[in-house]
């Protein structure tokens, strides 16, 4: 079989994660980027799914949207801009 190599570059821990995850599911690693790549020529598509770890900053927003709702801080529904500028001038 012909083959060319593909060097790319990532931070370790995200090689480990991917090593280890696709052990777990049966696969090696090139053999899911050669999938990747074969579906990207298939479909001219590319399709990214991820989960990550919120950040603080986002935790936080969350946590200050939910207390807000509780207390129920939050503005009225406007029907045009001219309401929602007096309200804002108001509070």
């Amino acid at each position: 079989m012909n083959t060319a190599v593909i060097n790319i570059k990532t931070k370790p821990e995200i090689k480990m994660k991917a090593q280890e995850v696709a052990s777990e599911l049966g696969f090696s690693i090139s053999s899911i980027l050669n999938a990747y790549l074969k579906q990207l020529i298939n479909t001219r598509t590319i399709y990214f799914t991820s989960f990550e770890e919120p950040s603080e900053y986002l935790i936080n927003a969350i946590k200050t949207v939910k207390k807000e709702i509780k207390n129920n801080e939050l503005s009225p529904i406007f029907k045009n801009h001219k309401e929602a500028i007096k309200w804002l001038n108001n509070h």
